[in-house]
């Protein structure tokens, strides 16, 4: 059996999954013909049965108001060290099925790079809502693709079924945020791993971490008091 390529699990909703993926495709232009790419987002409540149904399910926890005070201030600290420009979206009940099964429909289409940079500038630059069919189909039109189909990807069974693959895809390598990347038994989580990753993936050694023992590992939250998300 061949080996598995690296998976990197990215998210819209994330503005450090914005970030990183902004750091990681500087570094390695080529990055969607070396990794596997994998939307992460919140299921409703029709992807979480189907979640269920394969046995699987949603790691991600809602942070404490705590947590997120801080990474308000944090993330405006990544965007100036990054030479980036920012409007914070306001989400009112966002339906996150809606833009990433539109990415999945838009990489079929082989615009998958266009269409994801439209989406984040959508989101990050302009702050518009890109859980509405408007700017879907918008994003989707200024990159060339059919709009109204993009805007209807929620609708379609063939990819529900490829974003709860990607969904299980992410509860098997564990992944608990974003963004998350894995290579072979590596596994690497948030901003600040970016970095390790691309060493990692350009072939530069990656020390070997031994696990941690039984009497440490089986004692769940000995070391974080709040919720695993650090951003989803």
């Amino acid at each position: 059996m061949s080996a598995r390529k690296p998976r990197v699990h990215f998210s819209f909703r994330s503005p450090f999954s914005w970030i990183a993926m902004t750091k990681l495709l500087r570094a390695v232009p080529d990055l969607a013909e070396r990794v596997e790419l994998l939307p992460y987002y919140d299921p409703d409540e029709r992807t979480t049965a189907a979640l269920r149904e394969r046995g699987a399910d949603f790691h991600y926890q809602q942070m404490s108001k705590a947590k997120h005070l801080y990474i308000l201030y944090d993330v405006r600290r990544q965007v100036r060290k990054h030479g980036l420009t920012m409007t914070w979206p306001v989400d009112v009940d966002p339906w996150w099925e809606l833009p990433h099964l539109a990415w999945i429909r838009a990489t079929e289409l082989g615009g998958g790079a266009r269409f994801y940079a439209g989406i984040t500038a959508a989101r990050w630059e302009r702050g518009e809502d890109v859980c509405t069919p408007e700017v879907i189909r918008a994003v989707a039109e200024d990159a060339g693709l059919p709009g109204e189909e993009l805007a209807s990807a929620p609708g379609d069974p063939r990819l529900r079924e490829a974003g709860t693959e990607a969904l299980v895809r992410a509860y098997e390598d564990d992944v608990f945020g974003v963004p998350y990347f894995r290579i072979g038994r590596e596994r690497f989580w948030g901003l600040d791993r970016v970095d390790d990753f691309v060493a990692a993936l350009t072939g530069e050694p990656v020390p070997e971490v031994p696990p941690a023992p039984p009497a440490v590992s089986d004692l769940v939250g000995a070391y974080d008091t709040d919720t695993a998300g650090g951003c989803g």
